[in-house]
Parts: structure tokens; C-alpha cells; sequence
């Protein structure tokens, strides 16, 4: 097996030291830091996260912040999601993209103030992106990396295990909402917000110092609840159609290619950098689309590359992510898919590293 060689390039996280302790078996890289991928078997924590609770270090997801007088007109250039309505105390799925209207991330943005918002961003460096838009644009705002590391608490015991440390405002907050909580003395932002279909929160905390005795006392108060260290699940994600970046979308696909039309308001988005292009991607619509598709037969290898899916002898879509479902009793697969096949009920072939195997066109994603 290749080992992967660690140098300051690659950062460890603020949480390392808790991951460890639990055992974790194998990373990824993401945002130039780990990212844990397994800690008992991809299955065991699969099963974990849809009956109890896990603590997920997600410090990875870093922060671009930006702060002053033009924030939200630099943010709203970024994204051709109309912003106007968005409060102090909300976040929000933001796809942001680049004049042509290809995505470039996928991120969270959470608004603390006026002039004053984190983009909490999938794997790319939207950082550089951000702040040449600034530049060009001469906004005045700072925009920086700062000292943010999110840990999720993600399972259908998520809440109880937050009420327990941090009281019954927690039940209080709704879907992408976030409120404030004192830990040691310093505040805490907590958004009922996660990278799964289970329910969950995402806490995002400033300053490295207070990671790992948040970590310790969660793993604490959680035990009668069977929490353990976890990771965003490959078979989960896929299960709930959740996108990774790089992965099922790249700068080569817009929004609506990827099923996420209903976040772009390119009449009302002004100052979109890429709202031309999407406003004749709107009149014309895609030629093609991210659609679920199940495969039949065996569990297939890792797709660690993409799948032609073939019509006959013609090509009309590939394979991003795929997983065996032990609940489903199917391999569940995220795919982009021409117009022309993606119905539902359609019947495909896919050519995986096991051969080819007959696909189906799925109504919609299974949780």
C-alpha cells in the first residue's frame, strides 16, 4: 500500500489529537488539511451515523471571511443566489461561480453582520478567487483565512447530546439558523446545519486552543448516547444525492447541470459575475443533469475515476459516486446524464473496474 508523506503542506487539524484516539483508518485530503474517511469500517460508521451520534472534524471546510463597508456586495458577486433577504443569524447553500457560470464551490455562507460574513467552502482554494475578485473590483473589505475550525454533530441524536451541554436554547434553532453559546467563557457559533441527511449541527469554533476540550467534553456527555468519532459517509451522502465538489461537479458544469437551479435567482442575483451566462443557460436549459442511477449485481469497486454510461455504443453520461446501500440492497451511484437518457426508468450500462453492469435511471435519491 503507498503511504502518504506528511510535511507542513498538509496540514493536521486542531482535532487530530481526538481522531486519533478514536482510531481513525484512513484520511483524504482536502483543503491542503486531513480529512478522516474511515474509522471502523465505511459500513459500521454508515450504520452509526443513521442510529446515534458522531463528532465529525470537518476543520477542513475553512472559512473565507470577509469584512467591511462592500461585504455583501462582494459576496453577492460571488453567487447567482439573490442574498437581499438574508439576516444576521442566517447561512445558506451558495453556489458560486465564474463568469461563465461553472462552479466553483459549493460552500456555506453564514452571515454574522452586515459587514461582516464567513463562506465555509468545499475543496477548492476559493480563497485566491475572493480576493482577486476584491482587488478587481476595489471593494473595501478584508478578506482572510481566519482561525475557524468546524466540528459537526451529526445522527438522530445529535440534539440531545448539544442540549446536554449547552441547554434547551439548542432545540430552538431551525434549519440553517445559527445562534450563540458560551463554552469556557468564549462564544460558540452553532448552525443546525451538516453534511448529511441524519440531523445535525455544525459548530464552528474560533481559536485552536478550545478544540480539543470541546472534543473531550462532547465525547463525555455523549457516552450514554454510544457517540463515537466519525466522518462524512460515502454510501450516506450518496443516498441523500449530497454533492462533493471535485468529485460530481467541477468548474466545467453549472448549477443548474447539477441540479441546483433552485439556489440561483440570476433575474433578481444583480452583480452575478457569471449571471449572463446563466440567464442563457435558464432560456435554453441543461443538456445534461446530475440524476441518481442504481447499478445492478455485486458491490462495485471505489470509484475513484469516472464511469463511462453507455446507450448501446454511444456515450451519454459518466459515473461519479458510487456505493453498495445495506439498506437499499443496491449500488446507489450519483451520475451525470444526458437529456436525452435521463428519464426515469431508463436503462443503461455502466462500465465500472468490474465490467459492465446494468444501470437504471432513478426517480430521485433515496433519503
Amino acid at each position: 500500500m503507498s503511504m502518504l508523506s506528511l510535511s507542513r503542506r498538509l496540514r493536521r487539524t486542531p482535532f487530530s489529537e481526538g481522531v486519533e484516539a478514536a482510531g481513525v483508518k484512513a484520511y483524504t485530503v482536502y483543503n491542503h488539511m486531513l480529512l478522516p474517511t474511515v474509522f471502523r469500517s465505511v459500513e459500521e460508521d454508515y450504520h452509526h451515523l443513521k442510529s446515534a451520534v458522531q463528532l465529525w472534524d470537518v476543520s477542513c471546510e475553512r472559512q473565507v471571511e470577509i469584512r467591511g463597508p462592500d461585504a455583501q456586495r462582494l459576496v453577492q458577486l460571488l453567487t447567482p443566489r439573490d442574498l437581499r433577504g438574508m439576516l444576521p443569524g442566517q447561512c445558506g447553500y451558495m453556489p458560486v461561480v465564474d463568469e461563465t457560470g461553472g462552479m466553483l464551490n459549493d460552500p456555506v455562507v453564514v452571515k454574522l453582520a452586515e459587514d461582516h460574513w464567513w463562506i465555509s467552502i468545499a475543496d477548492s482554494d476559493l480563497l485566491y478567487w475572493v480576493k482577486g475578485i476584491a482587488n478587481g473590483y476595489r471593494h473595501d473589505v478584508l478578506v482572510d483565512e481566519p482561525d475557524v475550525s468546524p466540528l459537526a454533530v451529526q445522527g438522530p441524536r445529535a440534539e440531545d447530546l448539544l442540549v446536554s451541554v449547552f441547554g434547551d436554547g439548542i432545540r430552538a434553532i431551525r434549519f440553517f439558523r445559527f445562534a450563540i453559546f458560551e463554552f469556557q467563557g468564549r462564544n460558540l457559533l452553532i448552525a443546525r446545519s451538516g453534511y448529511s441527511k441524519q440531523g445535525g449541527f455544525e459548530i464552528y469554533v474560533e481559536g485552536s486552543e478550545r478544540c480539543m476540550p470541546l472534543w473531550n467534553t462532547l465525547m463525555e456527555a455523549g457516552r450514554a448516547m454510544d457517540v463515537h468519532a466519525g466522518c462524512p459517509n460515502l454510501i450516506e451522502r450518496i443516498e441523500g444525492g449530497l454533492l462533493s465538489y471535485g468529485n460530481d461537479m467541477t468548474d466545467d458544469n453549472t448549477p443548474h447541470e447539477c441540479g441546483l437551479g433552485r439556489f440561483c435567482n440570476v433575474e433578481t442575483a444583480i452583480g452575478c459575475i457569471g449571471r449572463d451566462a446563466l440567464l442563457r443557460v435558464v432560456k435554453e436549459g441543461p443538456v445534461r443533469q446530475i440524476r441518481a442511477l442504481s447499478i445492478a449485481g455485486e458491490p462495485v469497486p471505489p470509484c475513484d475515476r469516472h464511469w463511462p454510461i453507455r446507450a448501446g455504443k454511444q456515450t451519454v453520461g459518466r459515473v461519479s459516486s458510487a456505493a453498495w446501500s445495506p439498506d437499499f440492497k443496491t449500488n446507489v451511484c450519483i451520475g451525470m446524464v444526458m437529456m436525452t437518457h435521463w428519464d426515469p426508468g431508463t436503462r443503461l450500462t455502466v462500465h465500472t473496474p468490474a465490467g459492465e453492469r446494468e444501470a437504471l435511471v432513478e426517480e430521485r435519491f433515496w433519503a
